[in-house]
C-alpha cells in the first residue's frame, strides 16, 4: 500500500472567526430585511468559491499517483495530487486532516472494479476532482457493492467536479455520490448507473459543465435520510441531459434553476417541496408529473414559482400533470410551452401576473386547474387566483 503525505505547514483554519462572522451575517439579515424569512427558498448566488470555479489546477509541487491493479493508493495530507494509470480493483482512499483541501487531477485513468468505489474519500475538508485538458478518464463497479460505499465514487466530505477534459462513470449502484455538499463547475461527464447518477446529502449546485446522465434511479438527487430540512438542489449555469427511470431532479427542499439549460425524459421530471424558475432553459419529456412540488419539508411552503426562463414540457398519456403543485402556483414571467391533457394543478392559491403559456399549440392567458377525477376549472386572466383543486371559492365540491 502507497502512502502519500503532504504537510500543509502552519495553515490553521480559523474557526471561531468563520462562526462568528456567520452569527454577523445572520443578525444583519434579520435587521436589515434580508431572505431568510421562512418558507423562502434561496437563490443561491454565492454558492461557489474561486478554487470551485477554477479549470485547471497549479499544479507546482503536486505528486504523480500511478494506480496498479488490486492496489489502494492512500492519500493522508492536503495538496495537488495528478492521477493516471489503467487497473482492475483497485482504489484511491482519501484520508487527510479536517482541515485539508484535497486535488485530484483525472489525467488519463481507468479504474474497474468488481464490488468497491473506485475512490473513496473518508476524511478531508473538500475534495476536487479535476479533469486535466482533453484528457480521458473512466470509473467503472460492474457488480453489486459489499459494503454501504456504494457509489463509483464515494465521498463523505464536500466534493466538487471540475476540469477541461471528459470523464466517463458507470456503476451497478449510484454514480458520484456525496454525504456532504456537491459543487458542479466543469468537464464533461457522461454517467450510466443502475442507481442514482449525482447524489448528495445536503446540497448540490452547478454553474458549468455538461453533464449526460443515464440511470434507473434518480438523475440528480439531494436529500439526508435524517434531517428533512436539507436536501437543495441550485442550476445556475451548465449543460444536462438527463434519462431517469424515476426522477430527473429530486430535492427534498428545494430546486432553483437560475441558468444552464437542462433536457430531461424521466417519470417526474423535477420534485421538491418548493421549485423555482428565474431563467434558463429546461425542457422535459415526463410520464407521471411534468415539474411537481409535494411536501417534503417541513422548512419550506409547497410552491411552484416561475419567475422566468423558457420551459417546454411533454407529457405522456393518461391523468399526468405538466406542472403539479400541493400547494400554490406562482407564474411571473418566462414562456410555458405544455403538450398533454392536463397543464396545471395546485392545491393552494395560483397568482399568474406575466409570462408566456401555450398549451397544445395555443397561446392562452389562462391558468387552467386539473380537478381530482379528471375534471377541468377554468382559471384567471392575467391576475390572482385563489382556487382549490376541484371547487369554487376555495372549497371542493
Amino acid at each position: 500500500m502507497k502512502n502519500y503525505n503532504k504537510g500543509k505547514g502552519n495553515k490553521m483554519k480559523k474557526r471561531n472567526l468563520a462562526a462568528l462572522t456567520a452569527a454577523l451575517i445572520i443578525v444583519l439579515a434579520v435587521l436589515f430585511g434580508g431572505s431568510g424569512l421562512a418558507g423562502t427558498a434561496d437563490t443561491g448566488s454565492e454558492l461557489f468559491t474561486d478554487r470551485d470555479l477554477k479549470q485547471e489546477a497549479d499544479l507546482e509541487g503536486a505528486a504523480t499517483l500511478t494506480v496498479t491493479d488490486g492496489a489502494t493508493v492512500t492519500v493522508s495530507g492536503e495538496g495537488v495530487y495528478i492521477l493516471t494509470g489503467s487497473a482492475k480493483n483497485a482504489q484511491v482512499v482519501i484520508d487527510a486532516g479536517e482541515e485539508d483541501k484535497v486535488q485530484l487531477v483525472l489525467d488519463g485513468v481507468d479504474i474497474v472494479n468488481t464490488d468497491k468505489a473506485c475512490i473513496l474519500v473518508k476524511n478531508a475538508d473538500k475534495v476536487f476532482l479535476t479533469s486535466a485538458k482533453d484528457s480521458e478518464n473512466s470509473f467503472s463497479v460492474t457488480g453489486s457493492f459489499s459494503g454501504d460505499e456504494d457509489a463509483a465514487v464515494f465521498s463523505k466530505e464536500d466534493l466538487v467536479l471540475n476540469g477541461l477534459g471528459n470523464v466517463t462513470v458507470t456503476s451497478a449502484g449510484d454514480g458520484i455520490r456525496t454525504n456532504d455538499d456537491m459543487r458542479l463547475t466543469g468537464g464533461t461527464w457522461i454517467v450510466n448507473t443502475s442507481g442514482s447518477g449525482l447524489k448528495a446529502h445536503d446540497s448540490i449546485a452547478a454553474n458549468g459543465g455538461s453533464y449526460t446522465i443515464t440511470v434507473g434511479s434518480d438523475g440528480i438527487h439531494a436529500e439526508d435520510n435524517d434531517d428533512n430540512t436539507t436536501g437543495s438542489i441550485t442550476i445556475e449555469g451548465g449543460s444536462f441531459a438527463i434519462k431517469a427511470a424515476d426522477d430527473g431532479i429530486h430535492g427534498t427542499t428545494s430546486v432553483t434553476v437560475n441558468g444552464g439549460s437542462i433536457a430531461v425524459t424521466a417519470a417526474e421530471g423535477i420534485e421538491a417541496t418548493q421549485v423555482t424558475v428565474n431563467a434558463g432553459t429546461v425542457d422535459i419529456s415526463a410520464r407521471d408529473d411534468g415539474i411537481n412540488a409535494g411536501r417534503k419539508s417541513s422548512s419550506l411552503n409547497v410552491k411552484i414559482a416561475i419567475n422566468g426562463g423558457e420551459i417546454t414540457i411533454v407529457m405522456g398519456q393518461g391523468d399526468t400533470d405538466a406542472i403539479d403543485s400541493n400547494g400554490d402556483l406562482v407564474i411571473t414571467g418566462g414562456t410555458i410551452d405544455i403538450t398533454g391533457q392536463s397543464p396545471f394543478d395546485y392545491d393552494g392559491s395560483c397568482s399568474y401576473t406575466g409570462g408566456t403559456i401555450i398549451v397544445n399549440g395555443t397561446v392562452t392567458n389562462s391558468v387552467t386547474n386539473q380537478m381530482m377525477g379528471g375534471g377541468r376549472m377554468g382559471g384567471n386572466m392575467g391576475g390572482n387566483m385563489g382556487g382549490r383543486r376541484g371547487g369554487f371559492g376555495g372549497k371542493g365540491w
